[in-house]
């Protein structure tokens, strides 16, 4: 069985994923992968992930020392990233490569402090075979952190 044979294969059955299906499924790496898991998956509806936000990652040296704040930028795209696992568990899109295309309705409600647990959450409005339209929000604690409209684009 080819590559894009097993993980269709794979993507199909998923309601939940670990780290290693994460990475077998996003080209992003250390320091830039946003999503340490996903707790939900339904296709190209709707995608739910888990962002453990810890003190090791390198932009808390500078943001700000003494107060650190997770930026508001990398919300968005664990956001971004959490929807890409949404379109790529889609039998259709698997093995493409989503890039953002673009944001709108950006509000930032809360701050994103280290020993967060930063839950992403987003639906997808419209999905075509190029590209499409989803709405993430980012919660701690059942509070709304981050919420956006995002532009994928399909590679």
């Amino acid at each position: 069985m080819n590559e894009k044979a097993v993980m269709n294969k794979i993507v199909k059955t998923i309601e939940a994923a670990d780290i290693l299906t994460v990475l077998g499924m996003l080209p992003h790496r250390y320091p830039f992968l946003m999503v340490d898991r996903v707790i939900d998956i339904r296709g190209d509806e709707h995608g739910i992930g888990i962002k453990n936000v810890t003190f090791n990652e390198p932009h808390f040296q500078g943001h700000f020392p003494g107060n650190p704040v997770f930026p508001g930028v990398l919300q968005l795209e664990a956001l971004a990233q959490a929807g890409a696992i949404s379109v790529l568990s889609d039998a259709r899109y698997a093995g493409s490569l989503p890039l953002f295309g673009g944001v709108e309705d950006v509000r930032f409600r809360r701050i994103v402090r280290p020993g967060d647990e930063l839950v992403l959450a987003v639906e997808m409005e419209r999905l075509s075979r190029r590209g499409g339209w989803g709405r993430g929000v980012a919660t701690v604690d059942d509070e709304e952190c981050c919420r956006a409209r995002l532009l994928f684009v399909i590679a």
